[in-house]
């Protein structure tokens, strides 16, 4: 399946797209990860990139597309992709249609998972994620065997500079001001599925049902 996966800073995007990779095969494509990756690494991209992201802001849209450029193209995206915090702005989703349009392929549906800002604030707030292998804990409901200590790798367990407070406001805001249109477009070109669940089990079945699986 190509889906686009639409919803706030920690709606749960991330846990939706694994559980439904596991599904068919496809790869879940995080332009967050991408990021991440290239600020750790110390690349070109993760300079440029690392500022906003601290902040909280969005990073170009010509240093996002390039990255999706090359790679949906990749050997993995050939048993489909599932495109997570991405595209965020209506001019990103115009670029995406143009690159599909050029590589012969479509998205079959574009989901728009819908969770209370209360609920966001209090997941990414307490949310902890490894340095080192970035596997992702909660305080309340998941923490780490070791406070501070990774089960699986034992690197250090930390609150992500974009997940205090004040950044997670501020990314809120960003996203209603810029993203949340996205539903808007989508709905207009008659590919979008909103799923209300703070569940990832319900937005799974909701998918399901659309697509027919």
């Amino acid at each position: 399946m190509k889906l686009i996966l639409l919803g706030a800073p920690g709606a749960g995007k991330g846990t939706v797209a694994k559980l439904l990779t596991k599904m068919d095969g496809s790869v879940q494509i995080s332009t967050g990860d991408i990021l991440r990756a290239a600020v750790a690494a110390g690349t070109e991209l993760g300079k440029k990139a690392e500022a906003a992201m601290k902040a909280g802001d969005l990073v170009s849209d010509d240093l996002i597309m390039g990255i999706m450029r090359e790679r949906l193209k990749e050997d993995d995206c050939k048993s489909g992709y599932l495109l997570d915090g991405f595209p965020r702005t209506i001019p990103q989703a115009e670029a995406l249609t143009e690159l599909l349009a050029d590589m012969g392929e479509q998205l079959d549906a574009v989901v728009n998972i819908d969770v209370p800002r209360d609920v966001i604030l209090d997941r990414l707030t307490t949310r902890r994620t490894c340095q080192d292998c970035g596997e992702i804990y909660n305080v309340k409901s998941n923490p780490p065997k070791e406070d501070g200590k990774c089960d699986k790798c034992g690197g250090a367990v930390v609150q992500r500079d974009d997940e205090t407070e004040e950044a997670i406001n501020n990314r809120l805001d960003v996203y209603n001001k810029m993203t949340a249109p996205l539903a808007d477009f989508y709905e207009k070109e008659g590919s979008l599925l909103t799923v209300e669940a703070t569940s990832s089990e319900k937005v799974i079945d909701a998918i399901k049902a659309k697509l027919g699986l």
